[in-house]
This record gives structure tokens, C-alpha cells and sequence, in this order.
């Protein structure tokens, strides 16, 4: 049967509107199941749950359950199909419940576990599985037929979700039991070893004591002291032997798996004396007692002396052995003789044994020995060595072969001696080692074969490795030639196993360069004291009148046999080509692009500029104009000095008061001007008009309008300023009888571009 954590909400409706207000009611639930009644049946802490007004599919109400209770109901009971019978209200299309086939197979889905047969609760046919995805149940409320049965649907189709909200939590029962939901209310089933409405009683067994003795106990009380779960361990002292088991455990049913063990005394067997020998034992044969043995004279103890008593109830060796004490045999020494008071076989206790060698040895060793009551000898039998001659080595460049019948460089050894090829041997061929340990004769030695000595080539040098002497075999000689020479012949000699090198000795010539050639409209001159194209000779180049020279003016033959650069050539003097000045031009005597020696330019400025700089430059032989290339700059006129109260606006397309600035002067309220409004500045750097000035005398609206209207004409790309315009209404409206005043534009046409305005303070 499924179980359900017990958390109960008396009040959902309450909390589910206060959740939407807050923002935290966000599923895709959340509008349609706040604007629908949301219905529930309460029995006190497990209550059912459903949606009054929308329908989902199984996944979508499952989600709806998870959320915001426990999971779609689990059908526990008929009394619980019964009651929800009972009190749902009836749908059309029913309500899904928490039951959905799995790999195949019916599963509670809350719990994951199998729908047992004795638990199906099944309409009468069902389930019919007419399709394949069937796999979802419903259950039917208020059915004329089958009321509360179950039927298979496919999980697509959308019902009302039925959910429920358990009353069993993680921590109910203790988790000393399994929590079983039942309507209104849950009991526990205790675990073995509890008991109680809540399982929180655990049973205890009688508590476990001991005397005091040679048992130790230890417990682990998990759930509390003797009592289930709880286990006890014993211990005998050492030298005790524990009866029984060694571990208790309290039971689910109040009793021990087992009565406390005891422990008894261990003891160890009897020991009895060695043959030849003794037993000494202390105390009886219990834990930690121990005998000891000992022999009789002419024995030694086999075995160990000491044996203790063990806790197992084992001595820690068996008991010894006495035997006789022997000396190992000895032997004769090769190329000698012994002589002992003993026969061969047995060499007993104060056995006694003498050595002696034969002619060309010498003993190594003691002369005598005797057997010792540790059953070893004195002194080890000693050796005859053969007599020693001095080590002999092969000779340099030479071998070296030995025969050694009693060792190495001993008594009878003879050594052969040979030299390497290109070597000769000086000595005798053959040595012995004498009975009296020197040798026959000193040892030989091999010499190198001579060659004939070299000298250095003339303007060169000679570098020889010598391994055996000057100019013996094997010497090797390398030359090379100073720089700007080279090598004719072999560069590395030998001396051979002949006494000859292996070739003449090389001389060293000069380095030569290819030939050169005087360039087109040019001359070439050379010398050198190699010869004229022999190494460090120089050859010098020139070029006609009007003429470069392109490359170096001179060139050397160098150690590598090439020239330091390649051979220059002749070109005509060209100057950098110029450009027209800005607002200028210039005429050549040359064509573009071939500005050659002697070609002139000539510089021109457009009107209303003037040239600064040089009117014409002329190309030098050097490649340099005489004169860098002069600038047009613009002409200017005086600069205009503003009288009050008269106004000036001004235009200046290249610059304050140069070539084509435009000014406009203007007189205040009642004032006139007494000649042209207009001047501009010329191409000479002057004025075309003088500067007009302003007089006293009254003007008619209409005077006025035809006066600017005329200057308004002239004038049709420029415009008047904001105090300007103000003047002009202030000056129409008293005098225009009541008519309408004129706009600015109408006066003065298309606004335009205006600098250096003047104003009078006054006005």
C-alpha cells in the first residue's frame, strides 16, 4: 500500500489566492485553476483534492499534484473508493488517478510500486487495452455503472486531476516503523525490536555484569544501554583460554544470541633432559615459565637454550640436542702436504694438523692448527701460492701474449710480445717467470716508422698532429693558404707504414675574379699586385659629362673570388618631379616624368593670388632644383575698421578680409546710409568702394522698403541678423499707419552666411 508524508493545509483556497496576489502562484495551472473554484475534501489531515473547472491530460495533472500537494490519489481501500464516491461531484469525463502502465506494467507512481492483483480494483472488462497507449486510469464518480471502478485511457485525453495531500512525514514513527496512511489519520507499524504508538519504544535486555577475574568485556549500545542492537565482546587475560562465544548480541526479542563465556588457565607439556645433557625448568609449566639446557663437556648444544611457555599452550622450541663436538675436514693444499694426529674421517676435539709446499710455492696461511672446543679449527688450512712475478703490460703499439699455469704473472708464466703495423719491436720477443720470481730479461718496446720531414707552402700554413713522435707513422699534416689563395694539391698528408707520405706537398695561388667591362658612355681603369684580376685588386668606373655613375665608383677582388659589388652603370641627372602649387600652375621646358640637367620650370598664380617663392628652378647636374617650388597665397585688403552706430556683416570665402570677402553695412532706427551698402575686396588687394558711412534723416516705410529692397537684391545670398530684424519691425509698426508689419524675409530675402557683426550699445 502506498504511504504519504503527512503535511496538512486546513486552509488552501486561503493560501492559494494569497500565493497568486504575492506572485508566487507561476505554473502553467496557475490562471486557469485561480480563476476556476478550486474544490477540497478534508478528513482532518489526509484530504482530497481536485479542480472544478478545468480539465488536463495524466502528465499535465500529475504536475498539478506534484506541485502544490502530494501526487494524484492512491487507492488504498474500498471504504476509501466509497468515500470519494461519496463526496465528488460527477464529470463527464471523470477524474485521473496515480496508477499508469511502466515497461509494461500497472505501477502506483507515487511509490513505484507494482499494483498488486489483490489491490485492482478494475471495471468489469477492463482494462481492454483497444490501442496500444492505454496507459493511463481513470476512476469513475457517480457512474450509473461501475461507480468507483477504474478504467484504462489513453494519458492524452484531459480529465480532472485528483490529487491528495498525506499525512505520514519523513520522521513519522521514528523511522522505527513503516507510517500507513488511513483516512483521517495514520498508524505505524514497528520494525522488530520497537514498540509503541510512534515506535519510540526500543526493547531492552537484562543487563550483562561480571566478577572480577580473567575475563574482559566491551559493549556497543546503539538504541540505548542493553538494550536491541546492543553487543558485547569478552576477552580472556593472557595464559586463558576463552569457553564460548565471544560476541552477544541483544535480540528484537529482549534475549542475548548466547550465554557468557568463561576462561580457563592454559598449561604447557612436560619437558624432558637431552641425551648427553641437562634440564633446568622454573615454576610449573604454565604462561610465561621457561627452561633451560646445557651439555655435558665434549658436547655442544644443538638447538635453543632457552624455551618459554606460550600463551597457545606451546613451548617457543622443541626441546635440544647434545652431539659430540667435531672439526670440519681438512685437505692437502695443492702443491703442498699436512700431516695430522688424527685420522682423516673424524678430526675430534684436540685434533692437530701441520702443512708444508712444494718448490717454486710459498705458504700462505698458518703452519698448524687444532680443533677447539667450538668445534672449529685454530686457523683455516692455509694455500701454496706459486711465486710472484712482476706484472708485465703489452708495450705501446703492441700486444702482448701470456700463459699462466699457476696464475697470473706467477712461477712458470711466459709472455710473447709483436708491435703493431708501422711499428717496430726493440727487446726480446719472449719472457719467463723464474722459480725465484723475476723474469728472464726486461720487457721490449715497440717504435713508429719515420717519414721525411714538410715544411709550410709559401703563403700558407702547415698543422701537424704528431701521435708517435715528428714525422712518424701515423703524423698527419693539414695546410691551407692565406686569404685570397687557394690550395693546389692534397690538403691533408699521411705518414704511411712505408715511411713515404701520401702525396707531395701542396702549394697555394692567387684567387682571381672574373673580368670586367667599361658600362656604355663610361671608362674602367684596374690594378693589382696579384695581377689585374688576381685578389685584392681594384678596378675604379666613371661616367661622361651629363651623366651618374648608378652603383660603387670602385670595386675590389675579395678572398672569395667575387667582386664587393656588382658593376655600376651610367644614367642621366634627373631631378624629382614637381607639382603644380595650389591655386597656381607652371610650364616646363622639359617633358613630365624627364627632368634631366639644365631643364627650368616656370610658376603662375591664379587671380586674386600671389606667388611666394622663386618664379622658376632650374635642374643642377647634382640631381637638386635650385630652389625649393613656390606657394600661391591669397591676397588680402586692409582690414575694416567698424564706426558706430553702424552695423557690418561680412563674408569671407578665403579668409578675414581677402580676395572676394563680401561686406554689407547697415545704419540703425533714423539714420541712412550715404553711399553703396556693398564693397568688395579685389584681386589687387583693394576695396572696390569706399566704406559708406551713416547720416541723420527720417525714412518713410516705404522709402525704407524700397531702400533695403534694393540692397536686399544685391545681395540675394546673404541675410539679416536677429537684432536687425528687430530694429526693422520696431521702425514698420509706427510708421506704417496700422498695417500689417513685414516679415524679415520679405525685407531681406534668403538668409545667407555673416561674420564681424557690429552693434552700437546705444541702440
Amino acid at each position: 500500500m502506498p504511504k504519504r508524508p503527512s503535511r496538512v493545509c486546513r486552509r488552501e483556497m486561503v493560501c492559494y489566492l494569497e500565493a497568486f496576489r504575492n506572485r508566487k502562484f507561476q505554473t502553467v495551472f496557475g490562471i486557469a485553476l485561480i480563476s476556476a473554484l478550486i474544490t477540497q475534501m478534508q478528513v482532518e489531515a489526509w484530504t482530497y483534492h481536485y479542480s472544478n473547472l478545468k480539465s488536463y491530460s495524466w502528465n499535465a495533472s500529475r504536475r498539478f499534484c506534484q506541485a502544490y500537494y502530494t501526487d494524484l490519489v492512491a487507492i488504498q481501500n474500498q471504504n476509501e473508493i466509497a468515500y470519494l464516491n461519496e463526496f465528488l461531484p460527477y464529470y463527464p469525463e471523470y477524474y485521473w488517478i496515480g496508477i499508469r502502465k511502466i515497461n509494461n506494467v500497472w505501477t502506483w507512481v507515487g511509490t513505484n510500486k507494482t499494483l498488486t492483483k489483490e489491490s485492482e480494483n478494475w471495471a468489469e472488462n477492463e482494462p481492454n487495452n483497444k490501442r496500444n497507449d492505454q496507459d493511463c486510469v481513470e476512476i469513475y464518480i457517480k457512474r450509473t455503472s461501475s461507480p468507483g471502478k477504474w478504467n484504462d485511457e489513453p494519458c492524452m485525453k484531459r480529465k480532472r486531476a485528483l490529487c491528495y495531500k498525506a499525512s505520514c512525514e519523513p520522521f513519522s514513527c521514528n523511522q522505527h516503523g513503516e507510517c500507513i496512511e488511513t483516512i483521517g489519520n495514520y498508524t505505524c507499524s514497528c520494525y522488530p525490536g520497537f514498540y509503541g504508538p510512534e515506535c519510540e519504544y526500543v526493547i531492552e535486555c537484562k543487563e550483562l555484569d561480571l566478577f572480577p577475574g580473567n575475563m574482559r568485556m566491551t559493549c556497543n549500545h546503539p538504541l540505548g544501554n542493553f538494550s536491541y542492537k546492543s553487543t558485547c565482546n569478552f576477552y580472556c587475560m593472557e595464559g586463558h583460554r576463552l569457553n564460548g562465544a565471544s560476541t552477544l548480541e541483544c535480540s528484537a526479542s529482549g534475549e542475548w544470541t548466547a550465554e557468557i563465556p568463561e576462561c580457563s588457565v592454559i598449561e604447557c607439556p612436560a619437558l624432558k633432559s637431552p641425551e648427553k645433557g641437562h634440564v633446568n625448568c622454573l615454576k610449573e609449566n604454565v604462561h610465561r615459565s621457561s627452561c633451560s639446557f646445557s651439555c655435558e663437556e665434549g658436547f655442544r648444544l644443538k638447538g635453543e637454550k632457552v624455551v618459554w611457555c606460550t600463551a597457545s599452550g606451546a613451548w617457543t622450541a622443541p626441546v635440544p640436542l647434545c652431539e659430540a663436538i667435531t672439526c670440519d675436514p681438512l685437505e692437502s693444499p695443492a702443491h703442498g702436504s699436512s700431516s695430522c694426529s688424527s685420522s682423516l674421517t673424524e678430526f675430534q676435539y684436540n685434533s692437530r694438523c701441520s702443512f708444508q709446499c712444494a718448490e717454486g710455492f710459498v705458504l700462505k696461511g698458518a703452519e698448524t692448527t687444532e680443533c677447539d672446543m667450538s668445534g672449529t679449527w685454530t686457523a683455516p688450512a692455509p694455500v701454496c701460492h706459486a711465486k710472484q712475478c712482476q706484472d708485465l703490460s703489452a708495450p705501446i703499439k703492441g700486444h702482448m701474449s701470456c700463459s699462466h699455469p699457476f696464475g697470473n704473472f706467477t712461477y712458470q708464466s711466459s709472455c710473447h710480445f709483436t708491435c703493431e703495423e708501422g711499428f717496430v719491436l726493440h727487446g726480446p720477443r719472449a719472457l719467463r717467470c723464474l722459480e725465484t720470481g723475476s723474469w728472464t730479461s726486461p720487457p721490449p718496446h715497440c717504435e713508429a716508422i719515420t717519414c721525411k720531414p714538410l715544411l709550410p707552402p709559401e703563403e700558407g700554413t702547415m698543422t701537424c698532429v704528431h701521435p708517435f713522435g715528428d714525422s712518424r707513422y701515423k703524423s698527419t699534416c693539414q695546410f691551407s693558404c692565406n686569404e685570397g689563395f687557394s690550395l693546389v694539391g692534397s690538403d691533408t698528408l699521411h705518414c704511411t707504414i712505408s715511411g713515404h707520405w701520401t702525396a707531395d706537398r701542396p702549394t697555394c695561388q692567387a684567387i682571381k675574379c672574373p673580368p670586367l667591362i667599361a658600362p656604355p658612355q663610361g671608362m674602367l681603369q684596374c690594378s693589382g699586385a696579384h695581377g689585374n684580376l688576381g685578389y685584392n685588386s681594384t678596378c675604379e668606373f666613371s661616367c661622361k659629362r651629363g651623366l651618374t655613375l648608378m652603383g660603387a665608383q670602385r670595386l675590389k677582388c675579395t678572398a672569395s673570388g667575387s667582386w664587393t659589388t656588382p658593376p655600376p652603370y651610367c644614367k642621366a641627372i634627373k631631378c624629382p618631379v614637381l607639382n603644380d602649387p595650389e591655386w597656381g600652375s607652371r610650364e616646363c621646358s622639359y617633358n613630365q616624368g624627364d627632368s634631366r640637367d639644365s631643364s627650368i620650370c616656370y610658376f603662375t598664380c591664379n587671380k586674386g593670388f600671389v606667388l611666394r617663392g622663386s618664379e622658376s628652378v632650374q635642374c643642377l647636374t647634382s640631381g637638386e632644383w635650385t630652389a625649393p617650388p613656390p606657394t600661391c597665397e591669397v591676397v588680402k585688403c586692409p582690414e575694416l575698421t567698424l564706426h558706430k552706430p553702424m552695423l557690418m556683416n561680412c563674408s569671407h570665402p578665403w579668409g578675414n578680409f581677402s580676395y572676394e570677402s563680401t561686406c554689407i553695412f547697415y545704419c540703425p532706427e533714423g539714420q541712412v546710409l550715404n553711399s553703396s551698402p556693398e564693397i568688395k575686396c579685389q584681386a589687387e588687394g583693394n576695396w572696390s568702394k569706399k566704406m559708406p558711412t551713416c547720416q541723420e534723416k527720417p525714412l518713410s516705410v516705404q522709402k525704407a522698403l524700397a531702400y533695403f529692397g534694393g540692397a536686399v537684391a544685391s545681395v540675394s545670398t546673404l541675410a539679416i541678423g536677429g537684432s536687425i530684424l528687430a530694429l526693422l519691425r520696431k521702425r514698420f509698426r509706427q510708421k506704417d499707419d496700422g498695417k500689417r508689419p513685414l516679415s524679415p524675409q520679405s525685407v531681406m530675402g534668403t538668409p545667407g552666411v555673416f561674420t564681424n557683426v557690429a552693434f552700437d550699445s546705444a541702440s
